[in-house]
């Protein structure tokens, strides 16, 4: 049986009076891809805020390779790679200078594992120029190549198409099939949630969520049937 990565047992979180999250639970194992869709305000980028420890659970618990995220912090995220929102880059250095800051953060991250994620998102012939001459999309593409850079086992990826083209996409598509941990990514891209994820879950407005995890083509059905 594959390794458990992520278990997130009933999460709630409140902003104020209002309860975005009423209790959320779910497992991932090594190989699940989980897509999380629904509408803005629901909850989708505040579960994943929860699970990186960028904000406070009000009840619950998430435990990242047996870790709990608010009790040892730096083991449970010691194999995570993420963006949230946007990726933020020293504008004024290349992709690679970038990536090597960030490299730094790591043990043993070498050149030839930095080439090998420049290569998965298609950055080879622009890796040396300076980010600040970088399209929004070439800007996610690193991102993306930032996140993987230490080998992670759980990749969590906020809108991960923004801003893409299709060529890029695909690409990515591929990469995140091939990858043998948990990848757990928030889109408003149906195309790419179906042909992606082998696990879905909608937010709703208010605060729950359709909580059979399910493929897509089994997620129509339901949507069908209620």
């Amino acid at each position: 049986m594959n390794k458990l990565v992520l278990e997130c047992n009933n999460l709630k979180k409140k902003f104020g009076k209002k309860e975005v999250l009423k209790g959320i639970s779910l497992k991932l194992y090594e190989k699940d891809i989980l897509g999380f869709i629904g509408p803005n305000g629901a909850g989708k980028t505040t579960i994943i805020k929860l699970i990186l420890g960028l904000q406070s659970i009000n009840s619950g618990e998430v435990k990242i390779n047996g870790y709990d995220i608010e009790k040892d912090f730096i083991n449970a995220i010691e194999r995570v790679g993420a963006i949230v929102e946007n990726p933020d880059f020293y504008m004024y250095l290349t992709g690679r200078q970038n990536l090597k800051l960030s490299a730094n953060l790591y043990k043993n991250i070498t050149k030839e594992r930095i080439d090998e994620v420049v290569e998965l998102v298609g950055l080879e012939k622009r890796i040396n120029d300076k980010v600040s001459k970088y399209s929004l999309g070439m800007r996610q593409r690193l991102g993306i190549a930032e996140a993987l850079l230490h080998r992670p086992n759980l990749l969590i990826l906020d809108e991960p198409t923004n801003h893409l083209d299709i060529e890029t996409i695909t690409s990515l598509n591929t990469g995140l099939i091939e990858f043998d941990g948990v990848v757990l990514f928030r889109t408003h891209d149906h195309e790419f949630i179906q042909t992606l994820a082998n696990r879905i879950i909608e937010f709703q407005e208010d605060g729950k969520y359709i909580d059979k995890m399910t493929t897509y083509d089994e997620y129509i059905e339901i949507k069908e049937r209620l």
